[in-house]
């Protein structure tokens, strides 16, 4: 099992955001990234919302960095590690909108993009935009299509029902012959949805008992990624045991890769967690690893 990081400071929910993240800068974030990239972690995260409701930001946050822009920086900052949007909202973007902006990123970053995408379930940012909300599982579900054979190829063309195109051109597009996809949900569907169209399944708010339920009534194809998170977050330093056990625990749930926060006083801490953590996963030798 791969362990990545769910990079701190680009979301900040009230429940689990500590307390040097309210005023850090991208310096810090940069800091961080590079500890990670040196280390061998497999992936660092940034997710997408546009705008949230101030009674909803009060539970789950209201800061959310751009990942288009974020991950473009920490790409110069990294040579190794992935970088995955976690996730994008496919209602929010034409799937060539996507092509371009982070195709041009996969060129940037020399093919380390994996594309973290969901179908959204915050109905008031869809009507901010103006995008549909309704329908927004079968949209998804066409644009995913429609990703698959746009974001490799200079002249994407796809005729499906919601989109339609053909005679573009679209350059600089991914360098990847086959950009990792991976889905996000918490449904048997949107589970479907990743083995149907994605290379991966990120799921969130689900027990390991009913993530274990769903991944073995599923035949999930070679080479499919499960990408679970750790739970909260890990203090490897104050708690080597606790850590290894959250660890273990998401591997027998069927995760190929672990998505881990750490908790930290500050970002020097913060790396010293990462160095940690790097420790236990060398320790265990081939359950984990971080390379």
């Amino acid at each position: 099992m791969h362990l990545g990081i769910v990079t701190p400071v680009l979301i900040q929910h009230p429940s689990t955001r500590s307390e040097w993240e309210a005023s850090a800068d991208i310096g810090e974030i940069a800091t961080v990234a590079a500890t990670a990239d040196r280390l061998g972690f497999h992936h660092l995260t940034c997710s997408e919302h546009v705008a949230v409701p101030e009674e909803i930001a009060t539970e789950r946050g209201g800061t959310y960095w751009d990942p288009l822009a974020t991950l473009g920086y920490l790409a110069a900052r990294t040579s190794r590690i992935l970088l995955a949007t976690q996730v994008l909202v496919l209602g929010y973007h034409h799937p060539l909108e996507i092509a371009k902006r982070y195709g041009t990123l996969d060129r940037v970053c020399n093919g380390r993009l994996i594309l973290g995408l969901g179908v959204g379930t915050l109905k008031q940012e869809f009507d901010l935009i103006n995008a549909p909300f309704v329908d927004r599982g079968a949209r998804a579900d066409d644009a995913l299509a429609a990703l698959r054979v746009s974001l490799s190829t200079p002249s994407p063309e796809y005729h499906g029902e919601f989109y339609d195109y053909s005679g573009f051109v679209v350059e600089p597009h991914a360098v990847q012959k086959r950009v990792p996809l991976w889905i996000g949900g918490r449904t048997k569907r949107s589970l479907r949805r990743a083995t149907t169209h994605g290379d991966g399944w990120v799921p969130f708010g689900l027990r390991f008992s009913e993530l274990k339920e769903m991944l073995d009534a599923t035949t999930l194809p070679d080479g499919f990624d499960v990408v679970l998170p750790a739970g909260a977050p890990l203090d490897p330093l104050g708690n080597r045991e606790s850590a290894l056990r959250a660890l273990t625990r998401v591997r027998d749930a069927g995760a190929t890769i672990a998505s881990c926060s750490v908790g930290a006083r500050s970002v020097e801490h913060y790396c010293e967690q990462l160095e940690e953590l790097h420790r236990i996963a060398l320790a265990e030798g081939s359950s984990f690893t971080t390379s």
